[in-house]
């Protein structure tokens, strides 16, 4: 693996999608932004806009499976979406195992403080962070 790889993450949701960013070189990873979707479809300028300004080496989207590893009906909308990234800007792409990083986020937003109104206080780019610090725990040396 290279010195440094630099990362971007979506947690991919119907209303919401979080983003975070991150690098192997520290395996530090940040929230960054949440951005509005409508059905699932973001403002695909805003996504470039994004990959323009922090230039990722790899993106990461997260893959919502259910607890038995089994692909549940959102499954495929999440690799569309990887599939988009990768078709429409060329960007790297891989899918992370997800589960019950929507859960952390909120305990961890609940933890510093946070409401418990989640629509209006979301926590999509913690999801995204979570995300991406699973990639890092399993694709870098510690």
């Amino acid at each position: 693996m290279a010195d440094n790889i630099s990362l971007m993450a979506f947690d991919y949701g119907l209303r919401s999608i979080g983003v975070a960013v991150g690098q192997t070189a520290t395996g530090n990873a940040s929230a960054l932004t949440e951005l509005r979707a409508r059905d699932g479809i973001p403002n695909w300028d805003e996504i470039k806009q994004l990959l323009d300004e922090w230039q990722p080496d790899l993106v990461l989207v997260g893959l919502p499976l259910n607890m038995d590893d089994t692909e549940n009906d959102f499954c495929p909308r999440a690799r569309k979406f990887a599939n988009r990234i990768h078709g429409r800007f060329g960007h790297r792409v891989e899918m992370v195992d997800e589960r019950l990083s929507s859960v952390a986020a909120k305990e961890e937003h609940l933890a510093a403080g946070g409401s418990t109104h989640f629509r209006s206080d979301p926590v999509d780019a913690i999801a995204a962070r979570i995300i991406l610090e699973t990639w890092l725990g399993e694709n870098t040396e510690h």
